[in-house]
C-alpha cells in the first residue's frame, strides 16, 4: 500500500487552484527541460497535491508548444500517482452540450509536432495504450463532477488534432460521422501516452465549450463564446477537485488495470545496450525498471 498523491494537470481557463493547505509555488527541474510553468503543491483535505498549469498562468504556451514531457516528468518527480487531466474541448454529440464534462477513456492521436516518447535510440520500449486511462480514476471523477452538480458523460471518444486552428467544417464532418469521435481538443496527446509510459493513472476530464464546426445551428466556432463557457466550466472543475480526496483517500493499492505496471515488460534493449546519457534522463519515469 502507498499513499495517494494527486496531480492536476490544468488546461484552457483552470490556472490554479484554490483552497490549499500549505500551498506553495515550486520550481522543478526536469531532463526534459522546465515544464509548463511552477507547479503549486499543498494539501486538499489531507491529502497532497501538485497542480500544473498546462498553458502557463497567462495562457503562454500554444497546444504544440507544451513541454508535456517535462510536465509528466516534473509530477513524477514530486510524488504524484494519480494525474486528472482537465482540458477545453469541442463537441461532436448534439447530448455533448456545452458545459457538460465527458470522461474520456479513448483517444484518436492526430498530433505530429511534438515528442511523444520518453524512450528513444539507446533505449527503445514499446507500452500499451489500448485502454489508455484508468477506470478507478474515471469513476471518481464522475462521481466527483456529479455531486458538484456538473452533467457528467461516462466515456468518451478525444480526437487530439495539432492545432492550433479549429476544424475545417469537412475535418469534423469526418471525425464525426466517420471516425465516431465525440470529442475534440488540442492537448490530451501526447500527454496520456507519456503518463502512461511513466506508470501514472491517467484521466482526462473534456470539458465542452462548443460544438466544433458540424453543428447546423451553431456554425463555426465563436472564441468569445468558448471563453464564456470556460469560466463556468473552470468553476465547475474547481467543485469536482474538491470532492476527489473524500473519494480518492486512504492507503492506495496498486492500480488493478495496471498503470503503475506498465513498464514491467516494455523496455527491449538490452542492459549492455542502454545509452546511459538517456538512461539518466529515465531516471524519475523509468527507475522503478532501470
Amino acid at each position: 500500500m502507498s499513499e495517494t498523491v494527486l496531480g492536476v494537470i490544468g488546461g484552457s481557463g483552470v490556472y490554479d487552484i484554490d483552497g490549499l493547505d500549505r500551498a506553495q509555488w515550486r520550481q522543478v527541474g526536469t531532463p526534459w527541460g522546465a515544464p509548463s510553468d511552477e507547479i503549486l503543491t499543498g494539501e486538499l483535505e489531507g491529502m497532497k497535491m501538485a497542480f500544473l498549469p498546462r498553458h502557463a498562468r497567462g495562457h503562454s504556451l500554444s497546444p504544440s508548444t507544451v513541454p508535456y514531457r517535462a510536465n509528466i516528468d516534473a509530477l513524477k518527480r514530486l510524488g504524484v500517482t494519480d494525474v486528472i487531466s482537465v482540458s477545453a474541448c469541442g463537441s461532436f454529440r448534439e447530448e455533448m452540450a456545452p458545459g457538460d464534462f465527458v470522461i474520456v477513456d479513448q483517444f484518436i492521436d492526430r498530433t505530429f509536432a511534438r515528442e511523444k516518447s520518453f524512450f528513444g535510440t539507446g533505449c527503445v520500449a514499446h507500452v500499451s495504450v489500448a485502454h489508455p486511462t484508468c477506470g478507478r480514476l474515471g469513476a471518481a471523477c464522475l462521481s466527483a463532477a456529479q455531486a458538484a452538480g456538473v452533467s457528467a458523460h461516462d466515456g468518451g471518444t478525444y480526437l487530439a488534432m495539432e492545432g492550433p486552428q479549429f476544424s475545417t467544417l469537412a475535418e469534423s464532418k469526418i471525425y464525426r460521422e466517420s471516425w465516431n469521435a465525440d470529442v475534440i481538443g488540442m492537448t490530451n496527446m501526447p500527454e496520456a501516452k507519456l503518463a502512461r509510459e511513466a506508470e501514472l493513472c491517467y484521466v482526462s476530464v473534456a470539458m465542452v465549450t462548443d460544438y466544433d464546426s458540424w453543428h447546423p445551428e451553431h456554425g463555426e466556432v465563436d472564441v468569445s463564446q468558448i471563453i464564456a463557457t470556460l469560466m463556468g466550466n473552470a468553476n465547475k472543475a474547481r467543485d469536482m477537485i474538491r470532492r476527489l480526496p473524500t473519494l480518492l483517500s486512504g492507503a492506495r493499492a496498486p492500480c488493478s488495470h495496471g498503470c503503475d505496471t506498465a513498464l514491467d515488460f516494455a523496455i527491449l534493449t538490452r542492459p549492455d545496450n542502454r545509452d546511459p546519457a538517456l538512461v539518466a534522463k529515465l531516471d524519475a519515469v523509468a527507475g522503478r525498471v532501470l
